[in-house]
């Protein structure tokens, strides 16, 4: 994932934390039973030091879709503004002072 962490979209991001977390709670349940061994413990840390770029890019996707919601509000309140509550049928009316 690491190689490829620039490239995902959120989806594929959202399935490999799922799918992680996971593999994680399996560890924790192993690792409950039989503690783990030094390399492991090198191996497991390794894993985690990813854990940054990891969240940063997570953070990353996360502003993009806040400001893709904002825009999308500002146009649909730019939009409401030119679409008149009017009925097509009316006449409008002046009176001359």
């Amino acid at each position: 994932m690491m190689d490829e962490l620039y490239k995902t979209d959120y989806e594929q991001l959202e399935a490999f934390v799922e799918e992680r977390q996971v593999i994680i709670d399996g560890l924790v349940e192993q690792f409950s039973l039989q503690p783990a061994s030094v390399t492991e413990k090198v191996k497991i840390e390794q894993l985690l030091g990813n854990d940054h770029e990891i969240i940063a890019r997570m953070n990353v996707l996360r502003l993009e879709a806040q400001e893709w919601l904002y825009r999308r509000g500002q146009a649909k309140t730019q939009r409401k503004a030119y679409e008149s509550g009017y009925t097509p049928d009316s006449f409008l009316m002046d009176k001359k002072k």
